[in-house]
């Protein structure tokens, strides 16, 4: 097994996470990057925050995409944050997932393989939580980012810690 395979596993959603519903204000280091000119015509990636991509490297874990934008967050997202091309979930549709359960959720756990993970999203719910505690049997934390803010430095406090504390715990 190598390092990579016992890091936890950061499964990150872009709309509403990095792409928060509410325009984010336009501060010293962030600038209008007149996205619908740019050959991707989605102006809502103004609402990205450059320095996302540098706080979410500094955390102990693979960062993995976990979002409908697949091979675009790559393309389109990444870049503008400052990532590396990322792994990114494939979407498997061949079942229903429980009533209240994501449907991302049991795709995530299957995907960890039986990694810890953590996973970035905004519309977590405790439906999914109990799913995941049921069906991984490894630490998992499930963080609902508020998609009307996008991550915040709490929420990755939060997420800092929970890692933290897993590898305390090991």
């Amino acid at each position: 097994m190598s390092a990579t395979d016992r890091q936890p596993l950061i499964f990150i959603d872009i709309d509403g996470v990095l792409i928060p519903l509410r325009a984010r204000p336009i501060g010293a280091g962030r600038q209008r990057s007149g996205s619908v000119g740019d050959g991707h015509g989605n102006p809502l990636l103004d609402r990205l925050e450059p320095d996302d991509g540098r706080r979410l490297l500094a955390l102990p874990g693979e960062l993995v995409w976990a979002s409908t934008w697949m091979v675009e967050a790559n393309e389109v997202v990444a870049p503008r944050l400052g990532l590396p091309a990322l792994p990114v979930v494939d979407w498997i549709d061949d079942e229903q997932p429980p009533y209240g359960v994501h449907w991302k959720t049991a795709s995530l756990a299957r995907w960890a393989a039986g990694r810890p993970f953590v996973w970035l999203d905004d519309e977590i719910t405790d439906a999914d939580r109990r799913w995941v505690a049921a069906h991984h049997p490894h630490p998992a934390l499930l963080r609902n980012v508020d998609p009307h803010l996008g991550l915040t430095g709490t929420d990755l406090t939060a997420v800092q810690q929970w890692l933290d504390h897993r590898d305390k715990a090991a």
